[in-house]
């Protein structure tokens, strides 16, 4: 049985918030989108992306939060957002924390789900959020989500919205799988850090992706500049 409480998904445009929104949808009867425009390189496509899952998940136009957060780009710091960074081509797993990591941001990102999940009295808030990634990501760790979750108990008004993960602990190809298993729309999410024309295919997150498509055995329905063989 789906709850009838209303939940609030934050969905970037990316594979894995696609999933988070797709398993959202199989708890949930009515769901609330939000998306964040930071000045991402790629924001343009990001949004196209957002509204395309909000339109096949029939998530009516009221429910669709996009709030703007150009003030990361102002900060900078990341490749994401400054153009006097590069996106960075994939070199193999690493421990360091990337360029690509915008500070913060998750945290930025969670607060306004959190403050409009008490306007329109969401108790759920599912994001996208991969441990995979939290070697290179802080914001990505199930002790972050913990720590999170303890906060919003003690700074909201009634201390009872939660912050849900349904994705952190799945491998890359396994949220591929899931994706597919659900019957999510694959070919509407867009995961390339450096262009939002065509995915690059060899940046961090490109890489991340097909090597997961690789993987399961599963074609990536988007398209690419390049496709290497990650496996």
């Amino acid at each position: 049985m789906k709850s009838d409480k209303l939940a609030v998904v934050l969905v970037s445009g990316g594979m894995d918030s696609l999933v988070c929104a797709a398993i959202a949808n199989e708890k949930h009867e009515n769901l609330a989108f939000l998306h964040l425009n930071y000045g991402q390189k790629t924001e343009e496509r990001e949004l196209d992306c957002f509204q395309k899952i909000a339109d096949h998940y029939g998530v009516d136009k009221s429910l669709r939060k996009v709030i703007d957060v150009s003030f990361l780009k102002q900060i900078g710091g990341s490749s994401l957002t400054d153009d006097g960074i590069d996106v960075k081509q994939y070199k193999g797993d690493s421990e360091e924390i990337p360029d690509s990591y915008v500070p913060f941001r998750n945290t930025h990102i969670i607060a306004m789900a959190v403050s409009w999940s008490e306007v329109v009295g969401a108790k759920n808030i599912y994001i996208g959020a991969v441990n995979e990634d939290s070697s290179g990501y802080p914001d990505c760790r199930p002790s972050y989500y913990a720590a999170y979750n303890e906060l919003i108990k003690q700074g909201t008004k009634d201390g009872d919205i939660e912050i849900i993960t349904p994705v952190i602990d799945m491998a890359k190809n396994e949220i591929v799988q899931k994706a597919v298993d659900l019957g999510a729309p694959l070919q509407f999410s867009y995961s390339c850090y450096a262009r939002g024309d065509k995915a690059c295919g060899v940046c961090d997150s490109c890489a991340l992706r097909l090597r997961g498509f690789q993987k399961a055995g599963i074609e990536d329905p988007i398209e690419y500049d390049q496709r290497p063989n990650y496996l």
